[in-house]
């Protein structure tokens, strides 16, 4: 990923993300190896967090993690996110070892490759919508004038045009997470980590959050994965998966699986409409 960077939402879809068909793809980005994470409660008391967990997310995946409290859903986001390290085992991002990098590393890898969307949206309460997108990108080099540029086309990529200026007290809860997901997107990340993303939402925002993620992941191919107790929401993901005392017990798949595969079914081996379908 260039620092470089400054481009157009139409971008995020070439690049990295060229090859990816509404179906998904077959090219593995994450990966984790005998993934395990242990704790020390005092002296006497181990609590083990994760046991031996071997994952694997593919390129254009939407895939959500579910659990009861305490299950390690958010200690396995935590690590995915390069924000924790496992006590044992190996992670690997675009097929780079992670498991041993030291701290100013993991940090550019967040930085470039992990868009991070949270439950409490973690917006800056003095800047404007805008503001707080062209604030992720920072880092490039891109200049003052291309920032904004990109940060109001992310914007209108999550249906917040004309509302750039507004700072977070001026727009609803919805519009704060699409903020958030705006801001996601501005380094063109590898992949989306979100963490309970419509836990702070009514029932008809949160599904509306999620048709926008839907959209997202099948029509620019980005890859998230996102932690949730709400068996709604996993269940319009693509894959499910349910930990159970640090380990993965069940793994499903859910309904943007199968109308993935119902639009695949109908193209040709080029990607046209089948003939059978026309």
């Amino acid at each position: 990923m260039s620092e470089g960077r400054a481009s157009s939402p139409g971008d995020a879809a070439s690049s990295s993300r060229e090859n990816v068909t509404a179906s998904g793809s077959t090219e593995v980005i994450l990966r984790t190896e005998g993934l395990s994470k242990s704790y020390s409660l005092g002296k006497r008391r181990t609590v083990n967090a994760l046991k031996e967990i071997d994952l694997e997310i593919k390129r254009g995946e939407f895939v959500a993690v579910m659990g009861l409290s305490g299950s390690g859903k958010t200690t396995l986001l935590n690590i995915l996110a390069c924000l924790d390290k496992p006590s044992s085992g190996k992670l690997f991002l675009d097929n780079a070892d992670l498991s041993s990098l030291g701290e100013s590393q993991l940090y550019k890898i967040r930085r470039d490759k992990i868009g991070f969307v949270f439950q409490s949206f973690n917006l800056l309460p003095y800047l404007n919508a805008r503001e707080n997108v062209e604030l992720a990108l920072e880092s490039t080099k891109s200049s003052k004038s291309e920032r904004r540029t990109l940060a109001r086309e992310l914007l209108s990529l999550v249906g917040l045009s004309g509302r750039e200026e507004h700072r977070p007290s001026q727009l609803s809860a919805g519009e704060q997470q699409r903020v958030a997901i705006a801001r996601a997107l501005a380094n063109n990340p590898t992949i989306i980590l979100a963490d309970e993303l419509t836990g702070n939402l009514d029932g008809k925002t949160k599904y509306e959050i999620m048709k926008l993620l839907v959209k997202l992941n099948t029509s620019q191919g980005t890859t998230i994965v996102v932690v949730t107790h709400d068996n709604q929401i996993a269940a319009e993901t693509e894959r499910v998966l349910r930990l159970k005392d640090g380990r993965i017990e069940k793994e499903r798949a859910g309904n943007l699986a199968k109308r993935k595969q119902t639009q695949q079914s109908k193209k040709g081996p080029a990607g046209r409409s089948s003939a059978l379908t026309t």
